[in-house]
């Protein structure tokens, strides 16, 4: 997912402070008064503390300090063998997430669900009901960085081979030796490195979006529309100032969501995101990413061994439409690949083509 950040008002109401109360007389050169100094200074000084209060105003009352997303998880039971459906705490590599889970008593194969940036588990709430009707056991996680409990300080802890090792450990803990597995944007990207790195483990994979994670790198260092597309991932990577500008513009953010994902996402995405220190640990996935070595990092560059479904919005302003045939060679084993039309949140676009494609995946390789 992507923001556009637009500006405040704030330098609007700077200018008209300027202009109707920075006054201030310049005289003849051989006058009396070649300019009131005071009311400079003091014009200047007011500006530089509206220039400071007025977004520090902002942002403090746009940070939930109370953490009410973390007290809500806090109170959810932990995962155990006898759960069934709903959400729970479970402990998984020196970490605490929190999960959803359905058919998870079902005699049937294991499914993991990745979402993105900067969704939550709840985008897959209509496939995890679903597939667990067809007696799938399925689970969802908010993955690291979101999980009010699985939020390391430091950026290296965010490396994707990290993210990895999260899907694993939340598979072991669960009970699940082999799963089918799914992801969308970020959650496409580890979920690519989890069947490049543990093929054994992964029964099937969709990619939702987000094409060979090899291949897209390798395109946003030298393919120049995806390069341009992706411009956005270095903007993340600044310190501090994607987070001023996302709280600062909640309103706007939550407007370019309207129609596109449901409401119950939206205030789920907002009650994550709002929680001092939960922005930047989310994007630190972005932060993680070195393009200096990525380049040179062999495993990206690996065939695909497992059943692939990958499914692309034609209208995504992610993905250059052209690097996609590039993909298939990287495949070694089935691949069928589906165009619909749609942008980049896929799920909330077509969730029912979305389903249906994906069990009819499962269903042809159980």
């Amino acid at each position: 997912m992507v923001f556009v950040f637009r500006k405040t008002n704030i330098f609007n109401l700077l200018h008209i402070y300027i202009i109707h109360h920075l006054s201030f007389t310049i005289h003849h050169p051989f006058g009396e008064d070649i300019m009131n100094w005071k009311y400079v200074k003091i014009g200047l000084t007011a500006v530089l503390l509206l220039t400071l209060i007025i977004p520090t105003f902002l942002y403090v009352r746009a940070v939930d300090w109370s953490r009410q997303h973390t007290q809500r998880v806090a109170a959810l039971p932990y995962f155990s063998n006898s759960a069934t459906k709903g959400a729970f705490r479970l402990k998984a590599n020196d970490l605490e997430f929190r999960v959803r889970v359905a058919g998870i008593q079902n005699k049937g194969a294991g499914v993991i669900l990745l979402h993105g940036f900067p969704e939550s588990s709840l985008m897959w709430q209509p496939l995890l009901e679903e597939a667990a009707s067809q007696g799938y056991r399925v689970l969802a996680f908010d993955q690291r960085g979101y999980s009010p409990n699985a939020r390391p300080e430091k950026i290296a802890d965010y490396h994707i081979d990290y993210l990895v090792e999260d899907v694993l450990s939340v598979a072991d803990a669960v009970g699940f030796d082999t799963f089918h597995l799914v992801g969308h944007d970020w959650g496409a990207a580890v979920g690519w490195k989890t069947v490049l790195d543990f093929p054994e483990r992964v029964r099937t994979w969709t990619a939702l979006s987000i094409p060979h994670i090899g291949l897209f790198w390798k395109s946003v260092l030298t393919h120049p529309e995806q390069k341009k597309r992706s411009a956005y991932i270095q903007k993340l990577q600044t310190p501090y100032l994607p987070e001023i500008l996302f709280h600062l513009n909640q309103q706007k953010v939550v407007e370019g969501l309207h129609g596109k994902w449901k409401e119950t996402e939206i205030a789920d995405c907002l009650a994550i995101q709002r929680e001092p220190a939960a922005l930047t640990a989310a994007l630190n996935w972005y932060r993680a990413v070195d393009f200096e070595t990525i380049g040179t990092d062999t495993t990206f560059k690996s065939i695909v061994q497992r059943p692939t479904l990958y499914i692309w919005g034609s209208d995504d302003p992610v993905i250059a439409p052209d690097i996609i045939p590039q993909q298939a060679p990287l495949i070694g084993a089935s691949y069928k690949e589906l165009e619909i039309d749609a942008g980049h949140s896929l799920m909330q676009a077509a969730p029912e083509l979305i389903i249906k494609e994906v069990l009819l995946h499962f269903n042809s390789f159980y």
